[in-house]
């Protein structure tokens, strides 16, 4: 605990060094990196600006800015060996601090949910009265953009896909498309609307999936897609795999 402290405080004071005194860094020699060893001591610090530059800037979205002259003071307080707090202190501050920014991230996720919740039930309704969207019992919503005419895979099956979903603004959160490789999975083990969904297509169809959040991920913040998320895809079956093919895929 007492090396993460060091390393934390260490840390946030060399970004504040070297990304709050601009005047000071073009009076500075230029950097040297012509040895490995040199590179190895900048990226080390490159890195840990890149990381604090993120977390200094989600905890400013919560709300909480850091003085960023005392995370200087610090840094050089505690080189000269005349830290003004001592460790135990510093345990004690910054474990207020992680409360802090937990207990806001759990009141943002929760506003972002009920907003999600809003969202999805709006669109659903508006959805369901399009042309060409049927919807299932489970709440289901579907479109066929292309019907194929091969045979319609079970929930034990393995089956070969490709698929973009979006969230109802149009984000992308994932896509075989974009990655050029299709995706093998059981259909038993995906997200309940995929399970159904996909037992209504003949290979060689693409349906366009409205998936209602009780039938995606629920109330689960998985970071691309927010808790209580209504979800948007885009599937092409491309095959049902038999056991050889589906054992040599594992």
């Amino acid at each position: 605990m007492k090396k993460t402290i060091k390393l934390s405080l260490i840390a946030a004071s060399v970004f504040a060094l070297t990304a709050c005194n601009q005047e000071a860094k073009q009076e500075q020699a230029p950097v040297k990196l012509d040895t490995e060893a040199q590179q190895q001591a900048y990226g080390i610090g490159a890195s840990v600006g890149n990381f604090l530059n993120k977390d200094l800037a989600d905890k400013k979205e919560l709300g909480i800015e850091l003085d960023q002259t005392l995370l200087i003071r610090g840094f050089e307080d505690a080189l000269a060996g005349d830290a003004k707090i001592d460790e135990e202190k510093i345990r004690e501050v910054l474990t207020a601090l992680d409360t802090s920014v937990r207990t806001k991230q759990e009141a943002q996720a929760k506003v972002e949910a009920e907003k999600s919740q809003a969202a999805g039930v709006k669109y659903l309704a508006d959805n369901a009265n399009k042309e060409g969207v049927t919807v299932t019992e489970s709440g289901l919503q579907y479109e066929v953009i292309t019907q194929g005419d091969g045979e319609k895979p079970v929930a034990t099956d393995v089956v070969k896909v490709h698929y973009k979903g979006t969230l109802l603004d149009g984000t992308e959160f994932d896509s075989s498309y974009s990655r050029n490789e299709p995706t093998t999975f059981p259909l038993n083990r995906v997200i309940a609307g995929w399970t159904e969904g996909l037992q209504l297509m003949p290979v060689g169809s693409k349906y366009k999936f409205t998936i209602p959040a009780e039938l995606a991920y629920g109330d689960r913040d998985l970071g691309k897609i927010p808790a209580n998320s209504t979800l948007v895809f885009e599937v092409e079956l491309l095959e049902i795999q038999d056991e050889e093919q589906a054992a040599a895929a594992e």
